[in-house]
């Protein structure tokens, strides 16, 4: 499977009565009606995860028929017959891009609490794996944020590592929620242990 240059959005779930009701829904909306298979209505991140994994094949599927003039209409393979490779899926990075730049400070976050912990434990694996799910996850954020000198100072080993992180993170939300007049006294604490 090659890779979709963009992934289609699907609809929330949707539980029916019966298939016939669905296929009325879908008929209506104009839509497609994709069988993705028994779904645990309790477990979100799985259903999300179903969610990525059959909209990528869905946008492929569709790919290859409007990129083949002579292909009929395909049916849609179930999952259990043709598995979808694993390496070209990457439900991390789907979640990441969905991700609002408040979600990815608070995970920012939760990852500098990790890196320290790591870092007490003298877990360089896991500091370094941090490091890069960090790197991944401030990706998309703006410059502004600082993720760079916020990520540098999560893997100093140092107090004034911990300190740092925690005025970049505190900083990034401010700038999120336009608390500008906080930014000048944080600005100022973060030269101060930077001299």
């Amino acid at each position: 499977m090659t890779n979709v240059p963009a992934m289609p959005i699907s609809p929330i779930l949707e539980e029916g009565s019966s298939l016939a009701d669905l296929q009325m829904v879908a008929e209506r909306r104009d839509d497609d009606l994709c069988d993705i298979g028994l779904v645990n209505p309790h477990d979100t991140n799985g259903r999300m995860q179903l969610v990525s994994q059959s909209s990528m094949e869905y946008g492929q599927l569709y790919l290859n028929h409007i990129g083949d003039p002579k292909l009929s209409s395909p049916s849609l393979p179930a999952f259990a017959d043709e598995p979808a490779a694993l390496d070209d899926l990457d439900a991390e990075e789907l979640m990441i891009q969905t991700m609002t730049d408040r979600q990815r400070l608070s995970e920012l976050s939760k990852l500098v609490g990790l890196t320290r912990y790591a870092l007490e434990g003298k877990d360089t694996h896991l500091v370094e794996e941090t490091r890069r799910r960090m790197q991944r996850i401030a990706r998309p954020l703006p410059e502004k944020y600082r993720t760079n000198e916020l990520i540098t100072a999560a893997a100093d080993a140092q107090d004034r590592g911990a300190r740092l992180a925690e005025l970049y993170i505190e900083r990034g939300y401010k700038l999120l929620d336009e608390e500008y007049a906080d930014i000048p006294n944080i600005e100022q604490a973060i030269r101060k242990l930077q001299e």
